[in-house]
């Protein structure tokens, strides 16, 4: 006699200014991840839209908006653009290793440089050593860091340039945190280059698809993840393709002009929940 599966628990987050767009507030409905089925849950609830933070899965579940999108990236049909192809060529000598989660000093410094240069004020540039640790190691779920780093010099490893904390799922890769080098003139669209190597790891696995996380028109620093194609969206009827006419408008519409040339939107990032408290 097997035991009965537990059911999860789901909280809802009292509301809090939106990080994305002005003059909005966001709520998250949650539930902790925990125990043998850890990895079953995180996946189910990956396909419907939710993200992980830690221990705990949670999405959007605001009063007055629905801007936030879940949006994968269907990994086997993937064909890059032009420029994704020379970030590629631009990027090949970089070593990428699959380490175990495990929260390194080199990561943490290489997080702040970033934070600082990219979201300078953001909520997670207060973000101590042990704060990071808790954000690549309280894993109940198949995580690992991706780390990028330069070639190596005989036995001494390359300068870390960017990492990647992700999820393994049975249908794909979960992006749950990317950071990389915001200074190296040289190594100009790590942000793209690491999505796009995520991208092949999954079609080298025959894996589908690699999860992105929250698309939200109107935020320019969400534009980047339009800009990889085949491209799907959550719905309330499923998961469906962004047509070729509408990803072309999309991806139009992602660049910019300002004064002094173009303004190509740079990778922003989901949100990571520092804590949860239900509502009241």
């Amino acid at each position: 006699m097997t035991a009965p599966v537990r059911f999860p628990r789901f909280f809802v987050t009292a509301p809090s200014p939106c990080p994305y767009l002005a003059g909005k507030s966001e709520r998250k409905v949650f539930t902790e991840l925990r125990g043998d089925n850890a990895d079953e849950l995180n996946e189910a609830l990956g396909r419907i839209g939710f993200r992980r933070s830690q221990t705990v899965a949670y999405r959007p579940s605001c009063l007055d908006c629905q801007a936030c999108v879940s949006v994968r990236v269907v990994a086997g049909a993937f064909q890059p653009s032009g420029t994704q192809k020379r970030l590629l060529k631009r990027h090949s000598d970089l070593v990428a290793t699959e380490c175990r989660p495990w929260a390194t000093a080199e990561q943490y410094e290489l997080l702040q440089r970033y934070l600082s240069a990219r979201h300078p004020g953001g909520g997670m540039t207060q973000m101590e050593e042990g704060d990071f640790a808790d954000m690549v190691e309280h894993s109940p779920v198949s995580s690992y860091v991706i780390e990028y780093r330069e070639p190596g010099v005989g036995s001494q490893p390359g300068r870390l340039v960017g990492a990647c904390l992700t999820d393994f799922q049975g249908d794909g890769l979960s992006m749950i945190y990317s950071f990389y080098d915001p200074e190296a003139e040289a190594r100009s669209g790590l942000g793209t280059y690491i999505i796009l190597d995520h991208i092949r790891r999954s079609a080298e696995r025959e894996l589908p698809y690699v999860y992105l996380g929250y698309w939200v028109a109107g935020s320019d620093r969400m534009q980047y993840k339009v800009r990889f194609r085949p491209l799907e969206r959550l719905t309330s009827a499923g998961w469906e393709r962004i047509g070729d006419e509408e990803h072309d408008r999309l991806i139009a519409a992602a660049i910019v002009p300002r004064s002094g040339g173009l303004r190509v939107g740079l990778p922003g990032k989901d949100k990571l929940p520092a804590g949860y408290r239900l509502a009241v």
